[in-house]
């Protein structure tokens, strides 16, 4: 076991099966030593972790969260892209987070830490990256947090 999944495992972390796209688009590209993971949503168990819009109809705490969710979901992307193997990633580069939020809502860099944090709490120094949190006014299928990432792979 690579140490990237050791250290899932220590933190109590279970990777699902990548999801699959919800329309025209491929989960993932690899260009160069760049692996692009297509945004994510906050599916668990093939569910949506909540829906609608925050702070309105998802608290700032469930949005921390499903933005978590969204991190393990993109992990479970990279692992599949990358054939199962999680210890290719050199680094984190980026992610792109979209919070669907009220307007006046200025708290997505919050939100954002969902899965920052997470990024850091798998790779250590190397999950540090750049990062966009922007609101918008939806999302596809009302989800509260949509990521996408970028790795650095061999």
């Amino acid at each position: 076991m690579n140490s990237i999944e050791s250290r899932l495992k220590d933190l109590g972390i279970v990777l699902p099966d990548a999801p699959k796209p919800v329309a025209s688009y491929v989960p993932a590209v690899k260009t160069g030593n760049l692996l692009v993971v297509s945004g994510q949503l906050a599916f668990e168990d093939g569910v949506l972790a909540s829906t609608g819009s925050v702070p309105a109809s998802t608290s700032v705490e469930a949005a921390i969260t499903a933005a978590r969710r969204c991190a393990i979901n993109g992990l479970a992307v990279a692992r599949s892209s990358l054939g199962g193997d999680l210890g290719r990633i050199r680094r984190v580069v980026r992610l792109g987070v979209f919070v669907q939020c009220e307007a006046g809502f200025d708290a997505q860099p919050l939100v954002a830490n969902g899965a920052s944090d997470l990024m850091v709490e798998v790779f250590g120094e190397i999950g540090r990256h750049a990062r966009a949190a922007v609101g918008v006014s939806a999302l596809p299928l009302d989800a509260p947090v949509e990521i996408d990432f970028t790795f650095e792979v061999d």
